[in-house]
């Protein structure tokens, strides 16, 4: 879904009305409107729903960049950032592995730094190229 400049990218959803009761998720409540009731008296699950309105609202009038910076910093994020780049270090790893096996060194075994691997690399195209052109 594309956002336009003026679109959030979080949606809420419909908050109650000044005449909805608070308690109507928790199966009544104390009749009417619930407006005498101060915040007393509040079932779990409408607490849960405010404070996640309040998040909702907090995160609202932050910017796109702050938002995102919010996100990233939960462990969740993190941990899953990690194993995405643990995986492309290993495939990293593995290319110059494979890379390191076509290139002839004396002694064959010798072990070579990934700098080493490509300046040889470099070194052997273009011997390579000279071997065609002669």
């Amino acid at each position: 879904m594309m956002l336009n400049s003026d679109q959030t990218e979080i949606d809420l959803p419909p908050t109650h009305s000044e005449s909805e009761s608070v308690f109507s998720d928790c199966g009544g409540g104390r009749g009417g409107t619930g407006e005498d009731t101060g915040g007393l008296g509040l079932c779990p699950q409408s607490r849960v729903a405010e404070a996640g309105e309040a998040v909702k609202k907090d995160l609202q009038h932050l910017s796109r960049e702050e938002r995102r910076r919010r996100r990233r910093a939960t462990a969740k994020y993190r941990t899953a950032h990690a194993t995405r780049e643990r995986i492309r270090v290993e495939a990293f790893n593995m290319a110059f592995a494979e890379l390191r096996k076509l290139l002839p060194t004396l002694p064959p075994d010798k072990k070579l730094s990934k700098i080493e691997i490509l300046r040889l690399a470099i070194c052997y195209i273009s011997y390579l190229n000279h071997v065609l052109d002669v």
